[in-house]
């Protein structure tokens, strides 16, 4: 085990948590108005599969438990599992999606390279690409007065997931969102 700062916490990640190993599925910084900033996570147990949430503050470190990580390629979604391409051996491995995380495992696309943690031989986590570009099919309507530079609005991705954009994005626009929190980051390079 390596001690990390609660900061550097990532989706995928494998910690320590109440004396049981727990994947990171994914976190959020909130940084409340009154006192300082905390990271929330979405924890899942490994052994027993059951989900919790819990919060650090900034300053906190946590356990990261040494898992062996595999560069991999995605293939294709079959069910409720992803299957993935090991870059070097070319074997086949079939990874469920409550591991990868429900939201994240719909960002993933052929071709896309990600990094799978094992303990002890059995996948744990995976993590994505730190960025992703998405096409949004619907985006709700500007509501006049509101000002472009602060003011953000829901959208609809074409895999479905909900994303805030700022006012001045469009349905159909290609958007790059980070696949850690599933937040706006800039509109896509064309």
């Amino acid at each position: 085990m390596a001690k990390a700062d609660a900061n550097l916490m990532r989706p995928g990640w494998v910690i320590e948590y109440n004396g049981r190993p727990h994947t990171v599925m994914g976190i959020s910084i909130v940084k409340p108005g009154k006192g300082g900033a905390f990271i929330q996570a979405d924890l899942r147990d490994l052994d027993s599969g059951s989900k919790t949430n819990h919060r650090w503050r900034t300053v906190d470190t946590v356990e990261k438990l040494l898992a062996e990580d595999k560069d991999f390629s995605f293939l294709y979604s079959e069910g409720d599992s992803a299957v993935f391409m090991d870059s070097k051996t070319y074997d086949q491995l079939n990874v469920a999606n409550d591991v990868i995380g429900e939201e994240r495992a719909k960002l993933l696309a052929d071709g896309m390279n990600v990094v799978i943690s094992f303990v002890e031989g059995r996948p744990v986590g995976v993590r994505l690409p730190k960025n992703t570009i998405v096409v949004l099919t619907d985006t709700e309507a500007v509501v006049k007065g509101q000002t472009a530079t602060s003011s953000f609005k829901p959208a609809t991705t074409e895999q479905g997931i909900r994303v805030m954009v700022p006012q001045f994005i469009e349905a159909g626009e290609a958007v790059v969102i980070s696949t850690d929190d599933m937040s706006y980051i800039e509109r896509a390079k064309k």
